[in-house]
């Protein structure tokens, strides 16, 4: 049995070697690559679920100040129908005419005979960006 062999062997040999060599490495990398792909997706999607978390919970805060806001607002014209013998005082629905019609706190005083505090706040309710001076 005969170990020597020509140079156009060793090459081949040598060939094949280094062939195999790149696949390992190339199957090595391409399992390193799988791994990171999978931990970002692993990352992504825990983050899409603290987000859906967050949206839910703001969702869930929007609802309960709706429902509150709606509640108060109710409880406001209940209160407004109940004063001074079930009738609203006249001011008032005149007031917030004209604080949607844009006009501002002063004039809400001179003309419907509000205080400059009932004034402010119906001109902040109902009156527009201009006349609440934002």
């Amino acid at each position: 049995m005969d170990l020597s062999f020509t140079w156009d062997q060793w090459l081949l040999i040598g060939r094949a070697a280094f062939l195999v060599v790149c696949f390992v490495l190339a199957a090595i990398s391409f399992a390193a690559w799988r791994r990171a792909a999978a931990r970002q997706c692993e990352l992504a999607l825990a983050h899409n679920t603290e987000l859906l978390q967050r949206l839910d919970a703001i969702d869930a805060r929007h609802v309960a100040l709706r429902t509150a806001v709606a509640q108060i607002s109710e409880a406001l014209e209940r209160s407004g129908r109940d004063t001074a013998n079930n009738r609203a005082l006249p001011g008032y629905p005149i007031a917030i005419r004209l604080a949607r019609g844009g006009a501002r706190a002063d004039e809400l005083v001179s003309s419907c005979g509000l205080s400059a505090n009932e004034a402010e706040l119906v001109c902040r309710l109902h009156g527009t960006a201009r006349a609440t001076g934002t």
